[in-house]
């Protein structure tokens, strides 16, 4: 009778990486920080490095030629209250975030729900729509300064339809150089809500339409109670991103009126530029970037907060 012999399992072996590399194994959590190193040193050198530092410059009264800098405290922002510049500033920046934010969403909201059908040529109608959002508005505004012009389309516009009454020097006005620059920041700023409320229009439910016709809800009852409560996030979004915009805003006041005419049309973004790089106040100058800086960052907590809250 043969006995039965005991054989070893056959030993397997591991296929090789296919990089030919053995693979890498946690060590700890030191191997995070060192995947994490190259871009927390690009964040510090070109983003904390420069804000700290223009934080220590608001504080300073330096020309930006001279080697000293001599410490002044609050000198700078003390200035700042009394600066009549920057009371035009910030009363332009509220007036431009009220016509900026209310008028974009309204405008963008409409020309979802109108694109949101089964429209002929309707992706060539929404890429027509968006397309202004991503021109530069430094470009913007300079054509749109042509336009504006004593001798430009706008008032030919107006002689050719018999309302030439009406023409006007649009940015050398000081009460209409301020609307004068809101038509291309609405025209421009339409897009991107367009964009985001037709893709919150689209992930609503068709069921609760179909229900609330058979209920018998009109149009309105369905935009009230099933459309415009189904965008809520939508609408935070827009409105956060919004107030931040509109504390940065720049491009298109400096290439239409560069402030003017009389500083009538200053915003803090503008008045902060020509106090640096025209007045060689670096100092007072960094002390406006700091204040649109921490107004951005006031402004923009609520919104990161409820992002971070909503990745939960």
């Amino acid at each position: 009778m043969a006995r039965d012999t005991l054989q070893a399992p056959p030993v397997v072996s591991r296929p090789a990486h296919p990089s030919g590399w053995p693979k890498l194994r946690a060590r700890g959590p030191l191997t995070g920080w060192a995947f994490a190193a190259p871009a927390l040193i690009v964040y510090v050198a070109f983003l904390v490095y420069p804000a700290l530092n223009s934080a220590y410059l608001s504080f300073t009264n330096w020309n930006g030629l001279s080697p000293t800098k001599a410490f002044v405290g609050f000198q700078n922002y003390i200035a700042l209250v009394h600066d009549s510049v920057v009371h035009t500033a910030v009363r332009n920046n509220l007036f431009w975030a009220l016509v900026t934010i209310v008028v974009p969403l309204v405008l963008g909201l409409a020309l979802a729900l109108a694109v949101n059908t089964h429209l002929y040529l309707r992706s060539f109608i929404r890429t027509v729509l968006y397309m202004p959002a991503v021109l530069p508005l430094v470009g913007v505004g300079v054509i749109w300064g042509w336009l504006f012009q004593p001798d430009g389309v706008v008032n030919a516009l107006l002689h050719d339809i018999g309302l030439g009454s009406l023409q006007h020097a649009w940015l050398g006005d000081s009460t209409t150089a301020i609307w004068a620059i809101m038509v291309p920041a609405i025209w421009v700023r339409t897009g991107f809500p367009m964009l985001l409320y037709l893709a919150a229009l689209q992930g609503i439910p068709a069921e609760y339409y179909e229900a609330a016709r058979v209920d018998g809800a009109g149009r309105w009852q369905r935009f009230r109670h099933i459309t415009f409560p189904s965008l809520r996030t939508t609408h935070y979004i827009l409105i956060a991103l919004s107030l931040i915009e509109t504390a940065r805003v720049f491009d298109l006041v400096y290439a239409m009126t560069s402030g003017g005419p009389g500083n009538s049309t200053q915003v803090l973004g503008t008045w902060m530029y020509f106090n640096v790089f025209q007045g060689y106040r670096f100092g007072y100058g960094t002390a406006i970037a700091v204040v649109i800086a921490f107004i951005s960052i006031l402004v923009g907590i609520p919104y990161v907060r409820s992002q971070a809250r909503d990745l939960r």
